[in-house]
């Protein structure tokens, strides 16, 4: 591993981030690091001094949805190392644009639609059988997703949908998952979630009114029914981080259930073997993926290219490339820079 190098780091406060760990795997490895704005207008001057970037940006931050792959992709051309490259995170909270991808590649995926006018919407809706997953192509924790029974309820949606449109991030759909997760655990902690969950429904933080609306286009995938789980492998270099989340009662959607299980068991193995094939084709350094079992086997729902990092600080392992598992406590967070600093010595 180098030691003279450096490496700037956008720090981010939260559970929901990477930056602190990153720092941490710094001080501990007496690697310099630097501590940069990517949103300062000399970046790019403040950045000469380092050997590589690394910037975990979210879906909900209105500024890194404007500004973050242009940053990467301008860096890119003058062939400075950063982290999210652009083939890891062009398509980061895109449903649209992941259909595509995945489809040019043959991935294995539920079935998918798009439309981009309400006639060719309204049509697709006449000819086609329900239940249907509705989605917006942005969103995270099983949010802006709805599952719509007949014609009047699509009919209902895409009226909106080519009209106002729907808010990037739903705040009833929040509020709602907390009153869940007060039901799920009956403990002080999730009733007082509650109750912040009300005070950001009715005075929402700022950052969230700067997405844009959603608008303008129909979204939606085939309902995949008798579906009690999803797996999800967070892919990172030639490890493979999986785990089972159990669907909620009463609902469709694993996704922020909060009931999971590291035992993905034996047909689970193939969502690792397909998970490190499609993450090879694209060359990502991360990828995330949800898959679902359908009649013919599992299938990918949607890919990100990171993961919280509160999903998998107590995994009891990984998988490697040859679908070996190796036991072992991980930090997910780790295993992205230490993947960078290597690519560093490799040049």
């Amino acid at each position: 591993m180098k030691s003279n190098i450096t490496l700037a780091i956008h720090p981010e406060v939260g559970d929901d981030f990477y930056s602190d760990k990153w720092i941490e795997y710094c001080q501990n490895h007496n690697i310099n690091y630097k501590l940069v704005n990517c949103y300062s207008d000399n970046i790019i001057e403040e950045l000469k001094e380092c050997d590589a970037l690394l910037w975990h940006w979210i879906h909900i931050d209105y500024k890194a949805q404007l500004f973050a792959r242009g940053l990467i992709a301008s860096l890119e051309a003058i062939n400075f190392p950063v982290y999210p490259d652009i083939r890891t995170c062009w398509h980061f909270d895109d449903k649209l644009g992941q259909k595509y991808l995945l489809e040019a590649i043959e991935a294995p995926i539920v079935k998918n639609y798009a439309f981009f006018d309400k006639e060719s919407a309204t049509n697709w809706i006449e000819s086609t059988t329900f239940p249907k997953v509705f989605k917006l192509r942005n969103g995270a924790g099983a949010h802006n997703v709805q599952l719509i029974h007949s014609k009047k309820e699509a009919k209902k949606y895409i009226n909106k949908m080519f009209g106002s449109g729907f808010q990037a991030y739903y705040r009833g759909g929040v509020l709602k998952d907390k009153i869940w997760h007060f039901k799920r655990d009956k403990s002080l902690k999730s009733f007082f979630k509650i109750g912040a969950g009300v005070i950001r429904y009715v005075f929402p933080h700022k950052t969230y009114s700067m997405l844009p609306v959603e608008k303008n286009y129909l979204y939606a995938q085939d309902f995949v029914p008798d579906c009690d789980h999803d797996i999800r492998v967070f892919v990172i270099g030639n490890r493979a981080v999986t785990k089972k989340r159990m669907v909620r009662d009463g609902d469709f959607r694993a996704s922020g259930s909060g009931k999971m299980s590291w035992d993905i068991g034996e047909e689970g193995k193939k969502c690792v073997e397909v998970a490190f094939e499609v993450s090879k084709q694209l060359q990502t350094q991360s990828l995330a993926f949800d898959f679902v079992k359908d009649v013919d086997g599992y299938k990918i729902v949607e890919i990100s290219y990171a993961a919280s990092p509160r999903g998998f600080p107590k995994s009891p392992g990984y998988w490697t490339k040859d679908l070996e598992w190796v036991e072992t406590s991980l930090r997910v967070e780790y295993f992205i820079i230490e993947d960078l600093i290597n690519s560093l010595d490799d040049k």
